[in-house]
């Protein structure tokens, strides 16, 4: 009995690292979820903060504008205006929008997802729980497919549908990337 238990205890590891590097119909799924995993997220997400940055440093000057400037054009507050300069965090809905509307580029160009400014005029953007019931119809979605596509709780989506509370831009990403358009278009701007 002893014989075995040593065995076991050497042969595991072997097992686990196998069932990890190896590829076999039963860890496919798995596998596919470890490469998208939480830190590969953030990483990403590091990325867009930087590019939101740099974007909104070059905007504010070419535009000559100081950040109490930017602030009181905008009716941002100073302290959230600084900290995305800073490249610490990423901003709500609305001052996404305002800074795009400001700066009359496009919130893709804000985020980093394009190096493109979009020369067109943007509409005002409609109740997100419009523009998400306009999306589901314009590409023939069922919520229950976006739940499951995307990794977002129905919870979640309902809570989107009813105008309870407002995807983050980290959600309104991942729902452009699901749609297969920009961000703009997602919040109804386009």
């Amino acid at each position: 009995m002893c014989s075995l238990s040593i065995i076991f205890t050497r042969l595991a590891p072997c097992l686990v690292y196998l069932y990890y590097t190896v590829p076999t119909p039963l860890n496919q799924q798995f596998k596919g979820s470890l490469t998208d995993n939480k830190m590969t997220k953030q990483n990403y997400f590091w990325g867009i903060m930087s590019n939101l940055s740099e974007n909104l440093k070059d905007l504010m000057t070419e535009a000559e504008i100081r950040t109490a400037q930017l602030a009181s054009a905008t009716g941002i507050d100073v302290s959230t205006i600084l900290t995305l300069l800073r490249g610490d965090g990423l901003p709500h809905i609305e001052t996404l929008v305002l800074l795009a509307d400001y700066f009359r580029c496009s919130t893709d160009y804000l985020l980093g997802l394009t190096d493109r400014l979009y020369e067109g005029e943007f509409r005002k953007r409609p109740p997100f729980p419009e523009q998400l019931t306009f999306l589901l119809n314009h590409f023939k979605v069922t919520k229950y497919y976006l739940e499951k596509q995307t990794g977002f709780s129905e919870k979640t989506v309902n809570r989107w549908h009813n105008g309870k509370t407002q995807p983050t831009v980290e959600s309104l990403i991942r729902l452009a990337k699901f749609f297969d358009c920009s961000v703009d278009f997602v919040l109804g701007r386009v």
